[in-house]
């Protein structure tokens, strides 16, 4: 009888467990499945101010055109393509020059001159564009 009880106990520990398991995967399907069908960000619409687009010859040979945008609620931004990629750079705090950071890459200007680097590289390593002057 003993055995009987025994057995019975663990039936029933196993179907819980199978019955929390079930639980807690439909409840993490459930939210994988409401992230995935949930609203799109939006942002309310950004009205530019200016937009200034500048072609940068870099050491080696390298181009860069960047085009730059101020909003009308005083943030800055720029836009160019990093490895095929077109991307928008976000201006951020510099203890000098503009700075504008996207993904992993940072474009960061000191009047004329620019480089662009991969912030993920050893820092040892050289800028992916380094020396960029704009064309006079």
């Amino acid at each position: 009888m003993k055995d009987g009880k025994r057995q019975a106990r663990f039936q029933w520990t196993e179907r819980m467990v199978r019955s929390i398991a079930l639980t807690a995967g439909t409840l993490v399907l459930m939210s994988v499945t409401h992230s995935a069908v949930a609203m799109p960000l939006t942002v309310p619409q950004i009205q530019t101010a200016t937009t200034n687009t500048l072609r940068y010859e870099c050491r080696g040979g390298g181009t860069l055109t960047v085009q730059y945008m101020n909003t009308k609620n005083k943030q800055s931004f720029a836009l160019l393509t990093v490895d095929g990629r077109k991307m928008l750079f976000v201006n951020v705090l510099a203890a000098s020059g503009a700075k504008y950071v996207g993904d992993h890459y940072t474009w960061w200007t000191k009047g004329p001159e620019g480089s662009l680097t991969d912030d993920t590289a050893d820092p040892k390593a050289p800028p992916i564009l380094a020396d960029c002057k704009t064309e006079s």
